[in-house]
């Protein structure tokens, strides 16, 4: 392809260089941001050649061309809008400093809420687990195992304001062993519990209280248990008085003087205002979240779920996280906004199918199928983004869906332990109305199948030349394609990764290594060698595009922990060593080692599939490709 001519018409079509804030490329996808969403043309872009695929997401925009490809469009690019590349942090930052600070509050609680979801997720499914098994067990609740079990089960969401605190700390730049200490005031032992209260004024008992800031005011001497506002308020007021100390504070008090304020100042604060101020402002959202799920004729069910996909769009879902914390932190945790969402969801991934049956067009066909196979697994950008958004019909046909699937739910009381799971997976958190959860996503999934395949009609396209497959494809034979690292295989649709998993960039399996070595998996040649070492890309002789991708979001590490063995343009056999990574530096990083193998030109096959499951050894048949 002609890597300028697809960079012109790229920028031709986002409204040339003057609309263009920042710009900066991964292994997979050039990622703008615009000045002016108005002057683009999303459907103009997708037309371009070699554009996979092209959406808008975390106020990004994002032209996926695949590995080999999109490094040369990015420096054609570059040059030809006369303007300076920058790298992947640096287009974070312009596309949050473009969001207003409604959206940049939104951006924060995800930031803050996704690192602890697993911790969340694994109460949840103890919970979860052990509800079942008492009621269909019921002597085993009375057992020593049982009850060493619920311990585990209850320990994330009774030390939640912990877990926040360390997480908040990190994002506002705070020091996380200080913000720990805050958390811990906040659910201290000597503090009344505050799952405990209803009970004890129920049976007429006296809260005590503390006369504070001179007798003006009298607040409760109860605990934060479960509460989510107060926490990260407190955080960001400690973040912020430590780091004004460190820069007014001489260095040879700083270490005794820092801590000591911070703790003190906070800590007082967050109990006698923090805390009673903004744990009854999260009761209200509480309160109204919970109010508009149990309007009569299951009317919030119904606005939620039509309404969800839309604030996904809108980057809004991330405020979710907080209502779901909050349900969950009740004395028996009922999140019934989580099977709303899942309905919504779902509602998504079955418009996306729907496409997928009816288009004829082979690039629709490739994206909607697998795109729709991830929404049911709760991940649901691909189809939003890459689908459903971009013919509208059947973004409209899944919030419809979603709509029908949230009455069911609004109505029959379905909920969950958890949060930070949707779909299939949500079987697992919703144990005591697994049969109504799955009513909601059947329904959800039929009506917006249907609605979907009704309306969604494939867009009239003129014949060009150049869309026939190439006949070099028809001469090539089956290849099978061996494993570059040795490990144990993951499906591709379970790859932590939406662009991944959604089989946009390609077909082929995944890997999750046992040791640091990536090997070449067939005959060919190196075409692409990105300077950051984290992704390879092989031309096999056979024919087959091949992309090697070490880890997920590893482009962040620019090289460090890898070790490359050859360089672009070289010719390699099946079995040379081609880079060695340091696996645990890289974990120690933060960073998964997932290592996805695709074929990125799969029109070339009509079929590619994992010639086997479970562990794998290097050279080993990973891939197969048919003609």
């Amino acid at each position: 392809m002609d890597y300028r001519k697809s960079a012109q018409g790229v920028l031709d079509h986002i409204g040339g260089s003057g609309n263009i804030v920042s710009a900066a490329h991964c292994a997979t996808r050039l990622r703008l941001v615009i000045a002016d969403n108005s002057k683009v043309d999303k459907e103009a872009i997708e037309s371009v050649d070699g554009v996979k695929g092209c959406f808008e997401a975390s106020g990004q925009l994002q032209v996926i061309f695949g590995t080999g490809i999109v490094n040369h469009v990015y420096d054609e690019f570059i040059d030809l809008a006369h303007i300076e590349g920058g790298t992947k942090e640096d287009v974070k930052a312009a596309a949050a400093e473009k969001q207003n600070w409604f959206l940049r509050a939104i951006k924060t609680l995800g930031d803050i809420f996704v690192p602890i979801i697993p911790a969340i997720v694994a109460s949840g499914l103890l919970n979860g687990l052990l509800g079942g098994l008492s009621s269909a067990f019921p002597a085993i609740a009375k057992s020593d195992t049982y009850n060493i079990i619920n311990l585990f089960a209850g320990a994330a969401l009774s030390m939640l304001p912990i877990l926040i605190a360390i997480s908040a700390a990190k994002k506002f730049g705070g020091n996380q062993f200080l913000a720990a200490v805050i958390g811990f005031i906040m659910i201290h032992p000597s503090l009344i519990n505050a799952w405990s209260v209803a009970g004890l004024e129920e049976a007429g008992k006296h809260i005590p209280t503390w006369s504070v800031w001179f007798g003006a005011w009298h607040v409760d001497q109860v605990g934060y248990q479960g509460h989510v506002i107060p926490v990260i308020i407190a955080i960001f007021l400690m973040s912020k008085l430590e780091k004004w100390l460190h820069k007014h504070v001489p260095a040879m008090f700083d270490l005794f003087v820092t801590p000591l304020v911070s703790v003190l100042v906070t800590g007082y604060l967050t109990l006698t205002i923090i805390g009673p101020v903004f744990s009854m402002v999260e009761s209200w959202v509480l309160h109204g979240a919970q109010a508009l799920i149990g309007l009569p004729f299951g009317i919030g069910g119904i606005l939620i779920g039509g309404l969800y996909a839309i604030t996904v769009v809108a980057g809004l879902h991330h405020m979710y996280n907080m209502i779901e914390a909050e349900m969950c932190s009740l004395a028996v945790p009922k999140n019934t906004w989580m099977p709303i969402a899942t309905a919504a969801n779902v509602g998504q991934g079955a418009a996306a199918l729907a496409v997928a049956v009816k288009t004829k067009d082979k690039k629709i066909k490739s994206m909607a199928a697998p795109s729709s196979l991830s929404a049911f697994l709760g991940i649901t950008e691909p189809a939003i983004f890459g689908v459903n958004i971009r013919f509208m019909k059947p973004f409209i046909a899944g919030c419809i869906g979603g709509a029908a699937g949230g009455f069911v739910a609004a109505i029959s009381g379905v909920y969950a332990t958890a949060y930070g799971i949707t779909g299939l997976f949500g079987f697992l958190i919703t144990t005591q109305s697994v049969v109504m959860y799955a009513v909601t996503m059947a329904v959800a999934f039929v009506v917006a199948f249907i609605c979907s395949y009704v309306m969604y009609k494939d867009p009239v396209k003129e014949e060009k030349a150049e869309d026939k497959k190439d006949e070099a494809a028809e001469q090539a034979g089956n290849q099978e394609i061996a494993s570059p690292v040795a490990g144990e295989i993951i499906p591709l649709n379970q790859v932590p990764d939406e662009t991944f998993a959604s089989g946009v960039l390609g077909q082929g399996a995944a890997v999750e290594p046992s040791e640091g070595k990536v090997y070449a998996p067939a005959d060919g040649t190196v075409t692409t060698f990105f300077p950051t070492k984290h992704a390879i890309g092989i031309t096999t002789d056979a024919g087959a595009e091949l992309l090697i991708h070490v880890g997920l979001n590893t482009v962040e590490l620019n090289g460090q922990f890898f070790e490359g063995k050859v360089n672009e343009g070289d010719r390699v056999k099946k079995g040379d060593l081609l880079l060695t990574f340091d696996m645990a530096s890289i974990r120690k990083a933060g960073y998964k080692l997932v290592t996805p193998v695709l074929v990125t030109n799969p029109d070339m096959y009509k079929e590619i599939s994992p010639a086997r499951e479970g562990l794998i050894k290097q050279g080993e048949p990973l891939i197969t490709a048919r003609v």
